[in-house]
């Protein structure tokens, strides 16, 4: 088990501090700043390099399955008598909707404060006919039933081969609970995933070196594709969101944080490597894995953030939320559409479920945006979103930083709560302020 504690678990071997350059964070930095500029300056040739952002994103997400089911199984087997499962996955749940709550609120405020949709006067009538068809076609009738049903796989093996988290987290629970009822029968499997567990992270660490390669693949693509241009007069829009998911991180997060202990910055600080995977590619997926160990070696039990982190990553999308209340408000102002207060209440009730169904994938977001419009037929018609399709991917490396960014405070704060967290361990990590190599490659002690 990835065991941490202050006299076991993850060796802490941080050796002589690289040179900047060496340092995988400066790696990916250059690689999005490259990759920007070749867009923007060579368009024709930036778009050759797609296939390097997608395949880095693959070849990560084909262990993030794996790595989950490993984690959560591990951390339920092995998990103390003073912790309950049911308690953290409640506490979690918790903390999610009191997040997305807040994040839907701070992204109306921030739209009704700075009103980027005022002025522009477009008529519903003037959007193209063909467009609106097929983003009112995309859009499904709202079914939260069907959405908790789908957690529950067709077979134990058919999430591993979809690739699907929640269905993943379900077995998981389900055969962690199961080794725990097994006793020493189980132990022999317990000790195998184990050192699977370990080789899985060790694996990870050499695949996140293509990291900066990959950064650079997909960002030049999007740049070349859309153009710095296309952000036009809707700039401010763009603006705003970024306005709103900066204070939802820098005060919001800020201040659970500080009511913890933790300083912000730091945290950020210590993630900083996924942050900027995360910036390039638009995605938080690809950093799922990597996330889980830095928890790990955070001081936080396996028991505690490998059921946390998965669930946020489908339950705690704040800056999804941020970004449903603010483009849906946008939308209204544009087609000079007043949307009464009880409409405005209504549609914060429906993302709180649309919100809920966006997992980590680039497009999401937009997705989950297109579902809650069509969920409220009587509000701002599904056909608008096409106004800002083409400007949504530069609105989509915000959602993707600021919902990993409230997942890696709410996991830790979750295990401070559930008293699984090693304070000591904790603010060491932080005030170091760097590893040493992000080689993943955690030294496993045996189960006690």
């Amino acid at each position: 088990m990835h065991a941490i504690s202050s006299g076991g678990g993850h060796a802490v071997h941080h050796g002589p501090k690289k040179p900047f350059y060496a340092q995988l964070y400066f790696q990916v930095l250059f690689g999005v700043i490259v990759g920007a500029a070749l867009g923007h300056f060579a368009p024709d040739l930036a778009i050759h390099f797609k296939p390097l952002g997608d395949a880095f994103i693959k070849i990560v997400k084909m262990m993030i399955v794996p790595v989950v089911f490993c984690t959560i199984v591990i951390g339920i087997a092995t998990v103390g008598a003073n912790q309950s499962i049911g308690r953290t996955l409640l506490k979690a749940m918790i903390l999610f909707y009191i997040l997305t709550i807040i994040a839907l609120v701070v992204g109306l405020v921030a739209v009704e404060s700075i009103r980027p949709g005022t002025g522009m006067h477009i008529a519903p009538s003037s959007i193209d006919p063909r467009e609106a068809a097929r983003y009112a076609a995309s859009a499904r009738p709202l079914d939260f039933i069907d959405v908790l049903l789908h957690i529950i796989p067709t077979s134990f093996f058919t999430p591993f081969a979809e690739g699907e988290v929640l269905p993943v987290l379900f077995i998981a629970i389900i055969t962690g609970f199961g080794l725990r009822k097994a006793g020493a029968a189980g132990a022999s499997f317990l000790n195998g995933l184990q050192s699977f567990s370990t080789a899985l992270f060790a694996a990870f660490g050499f695949l996140m070196k293509l990291a900066p390669l990959g950064a650079f693949g997909a960002i030049a693509f999007i740049i070349a594709r859309n153009g710095l241009a296309s952000i036009g007069n809707l700039g401010l829009l763009i603006v705003t969101f970024y306005l709103a998911s900066m204070f939802f991180v820098f005060v919001v997060l800020a201040v659970l944080a500080a009511l913890h202990g933790i300083n912000i910055l730091k945290l950020l600080r210590y993630f900083r490597e996924e942050l900027l995977v995360v910036l390039g590619t638009s995605s938080t997926e690809p950093v799922l894995p990597a996330v889980l160990f830095k928890l790990e070696k955070l001081g936080c039990a396996p028991s505690s953030v490998g059921l946390t982190l998965p669930l946020g990553y489908s339950f705690n999308l704040d800056g999804t939320a941020i970004y449903l209340t603010l483009a849906s408000v946008f939308l209204a102002q544009a087609l000079d559409i007043e949307l009464t207060q009880w409409q405005i209440i209504s549609m914060i009730f429906v993302m709180l479920l649309t919100s809920k169904g966006a997992a980590g994938v680039t497009g999401s977001g937009f997705a989950a945006l297109v579902a809650t419009l069509a969920a409220m037929p009587n509000t701002v018609p599904v056909a608008a979103v096409v106004l800002i399709a083409g400007i949504d991917r530069f609105m989509s490396e915000a959602r993707a930083l600021t919902s990993l960014c409230s997942n890696c405070v709410a996991c830790v704060v979750v295990a401070i709560w559930e008293g699984a967290c090693d304070r000591v361990t904790l603010q060491r990590e932080l005030n170091e302020g760097y590893m040493s190599e992000p080689e993943l490659a955690p030294a496993s002690t045996p189960a006690e």
